[in-house]
């Protein structure tokens, strides 16, 4: 009776550190089943290697809470600090640029971007800082970028942020050929380690973009490396070589939303969009190949199979996870501050499609773990990032959308 009364009492306290007010899931700590429970949508297609799909649920054990630090937004959907503590938040469909002031107002839409294509899944898109902002003054936003024939493509442009405006406005990375589609347009921006600028790209989902993520004379399903000022660094994998983009640093991509660089190595990963199953998470490596859409976990949306329904193929580069059903994912973020010590080393995802924020466990570079949090919100997760301050900032995806701000409870 003793010892049943302790485990009753144990496995309350571990019930109240987790569920409401946005607080994380504790499944217990000695379960190795995995967090999706879902049917897979391509029940028949077997992952390379074990431990490829559905990681065993992670429980940290962490008690959080949620705080809403701006809403209002329209489909917020990147997320960038400046150094003096503000936030930069662009809103997609609008085309429109803002700023979370430190006293916690939003300020009115910056002034002197150019004119998106806010239609489907196009706008204005990701961001990214120059590092040396202080000196520069410098900002990056992605964005899809409407032509005059009425096809688009995504493009990235950069200019000197001061007082509510944009100055000398460049672009400095047009994505090509440009397209008649609405939809999967890449978007995310990250400074490498050595002051270069990776840009993520979307097949454009229609047939003739997507047999160009194989295709190396243009951009479309593509990671970029270029300079700053949109010039092509030197040691690019396919400098030189004739009928080739320089700028493309790995390919066969389908839609990379999400997009990070590994504070320990340096590394770039990333997490893209499948179709129904298939959303991976990659390493992309210079000048290797990602498959799509030669090979990929997943199935066209009407159930049918996505070219020969072959998962691997000798000389593609195989996902160092995926996820089937899909996630959606959107944001990403190595956490390496020290607000949340169980979160140490963890890498987060937003899902657009489940609604939550994946938390992930790596080891030796592959997935050992995974914990669903925010479930509570139920709402559509944009872009996640780490704050200054160690917290996590989180945007959500809707008309009225959100921005989270995530801390240690209590």
């Amino acid at each position: 009776m003793r010892r049943l009364l302790l485990t009753t009492a144990l496995a309350a306290l571990v019930a109240a550190c987790g569920g409401a007010e946005g607080q994380a899931e504790t499944p217990a700590a000695s379960s190795r089943s995995p967090v999706e429970t879902k049917a897979a949508n391509a029940p028949d297609q077997k992952p390379a290697v074990a431990g490829q799909t559905r990681a065993p649920a992670a429980a940290s054990n962490v008690a959080y809470q949620v705080q809403t630090i701006a809403e209002g937004l329209n489909k917020p959907w990147g997320l960038a600090f400046l150094p003096d503590g503000r936030l930069l938040i662009t809103e997609r469909p609008t085309g429109q640029l803002r700023i979370l002031g430190t006293d916690g107002k939003l300020s009115e839409p910056v002034a002197g971007l150019p004119a998106v294509d806010g239609r489907g899944q196009g706008g204005l898109l990701g961001l990214a800082v120059d590092p040396k902002f202080a000196q520069t003054g410098l900002i990056y936003w992605s964005y899809s970028e409407p032509q005059a024939d009425g096809t688009n493509n995504t493009a990235t442009a950069r200019g000197k942020l001061t007082d509510g405006k944009v100055e000398n406005v460049q672009v400095i990375f047009h994505q090509a050929p440009s397209l008649a589609s609405t939809l999967h347009y890449g978007g995310r921006l990250v400074f490498a380690r050595d002051g270069t600028l990776f840009i993520t790209t979307g097949e454009r989902s229609i047939l003739p973009g997507r047999v160009q993520a194989q295709q190396l004379d243009g951009t479309l399903g593509k990671v970029v490396r270029i300079n700053t000022d949109g010039s092509v660094p030197k040691d690019n994998p396919f400098v030189g070589k004739a009928g080739v983009k320089p700028e493309i640093w790995s390919y066969g991509h389908r839609n990379i939303q999400a997009a990070a660089i590994d504070p320990k190595t340096g590394k770039l990963w990333e997490v893209e969009h499948g179709a129904r199953g298939g959303d991976e998470l990659n390493q992309p490596q210079k000048g290797k190949n990602y498959g799509w859409p030669t090979i990929t976990y997943g199935i066209e949306y009407s159930g049918k199979p996505i070219g020969e329904g072959i998962t691997a193929k000798a000389g593609l580069e195989q996902p160092v996870y995926y996820w089937d059903p899909v996630i959606g994912p959107s944001g990403m973020a190595f956490y390496g501050a020290s607000l949340f010590p169980a979160w140490k080393d963890s890498v987060f995802v937003g899902s657009l499609a489940q609604k939550h924020l994946a938390r992930l466990v790596l080891k030796n570079g592959k997935v050992v773990g995974e914990e669903r949090l925010l479930t509570d919100q139920n709402e559509r997760i944009r872009d996640v990032i780490v704050g200054p301050d160690g917290a996590l900032y989180v945007a959500t995806d809707n008309e009225k959308g959100r921005v989270l701000k995530i801390t240690p409870k209590g």
